[in-house]
């Protein structure tokens, strides 16, 4: 099975990779603008630089032929909001680019798009699942609905097999801040363990949608064997995870590291992070993805554990 990532020398992608990795039958090409930071060794991986916003380089990437393809290269939402133009170019421009050169070239092809729960607006008091209405408040969540309701009509033409999955936000993410604007939930727990001050821009009583790397890698690699019939008319669906307020991820932090790593945790209030984090839901259905065959998240303290153990063994 020959599997092509996108956007694969993120973290998130390079852990993909190795798991994808562990299946002795697949063979990968991972390509991003940026070069890995983990070295890969085997014989099964083809790295390749390339910019998916020009549609020569999608072309000529396409010109093999892959059983699965991976879109994970994307501007994060805190990016696209402060950069329309950029946004539209690599979250919306570059995944119809590739997603019309699959359904000539390719058709049939399994394409796994993971979307965010960005496309969703405000839902105080709401349990949301696949039938809300999405109606998201930053550009980020437009151009990843734009997408999802491409890649649902491709797949109901058949000209594609696609699966949709809307990703919580993920953490503990290791490396440097990101351009999310839900970075922080990571870095308070990331750069408080390394020993680094930073800042908190959201007010503690926050409530968010999180999920641990580990599961939402396990969860991308079984959707790619999901059978296509099962999802029926719509090829969305989204990720199991956890309902917690960012007081409860200081509070894990604590229970870690200790109140020292907490002190070094300041609170100063961004209104332009907080109003695009309120406007994504926190409490979510994920009844889909269990029947689907997805695997539910383990606790944030055990996240959290993890990634200090990480840390300790030199990993991250």
């Amino acid at each position: 099975m020959h599997i092509l990532i996108t956007g694969a020398f993120g973290f998130i992608g390079q852990e993909l990779a190795r798991a994808l990795l562990s299946d002795p039958a697949v063979r990968l090409t991972l390509t991003d603008v940026t070069q890995p930071t983990e070295h890969f060794d085997s014989g099964r991986v083809t790295i390749l630089t390339s910019d998916l916003t020009s549609a020569d380089a999608g072309a000529s990437l396409l010109e093999t032929r892959f059983d699965v393809c991976y879109l994970l290269h994307g501007i994060m939402s805190g990016g696209a909001e402060a950069n329309l133009e950029l946004g539209l170019r690599v979250n919306f421009d570059s995944h119809r680019l590739i997603l019309d050169h699959l359904r000539r070239t390719q058709p049939g092809i399994k394409v796994i798009f993971p979307s965010s729960l960005a496309v969703y607006g405000p839902a105080e008091g709401l349990v949301v699942s696949e039938a809300t209405c999405p109606m998201p408040q930053s550009s980020y969540g437009s151009q990843k609905l734009m997408i999802e309701t491409l890649l649902n009509d491709y797949s109901r033409r058949g000209l594609v097999d696609g699966r949709i999955v809307r990703l919580p936000t993920v953490i503990v993410r290791p490396g440097r801040p990101s351009a999310a604007a839900s970075s922080f939930a990571s870095g308070i727990v990331r750069e408080s363990l390394k020993g680094e001050k930073n800042i908190l821009p959201v007010e503690p009583e926050l409530r968010m949608w999180i999920c641990s790397p580990t599961t939402v890698v396990k969860n991308l690699v079984l959707v790619k064997d999901v059978p296509g019939e099962k999802f029926g008319l719509s090829r969305t669906t989204n990720l199991p995870g956890l309902t917690v307020t960012v007081q409860e991820i200081l509070d894990a932090l604590e229970e870690i590291g200790g109140k020292e790593k907490v002190a070094l945790v300041e609170k100063k209030l961004d209104s332009k992070i907080d109003a695009i984090v309120r406007s994504w839901p926190a409490e979510f259905n994920t009844n889909r993805a269990f029947q689907l065959g997805l695997i539910e998240d383990v606790p944030l303290v055990q996240t959290v554990r993890e990634f200090a153990d990480g840390l300790k063994r030199g990993k991250y």
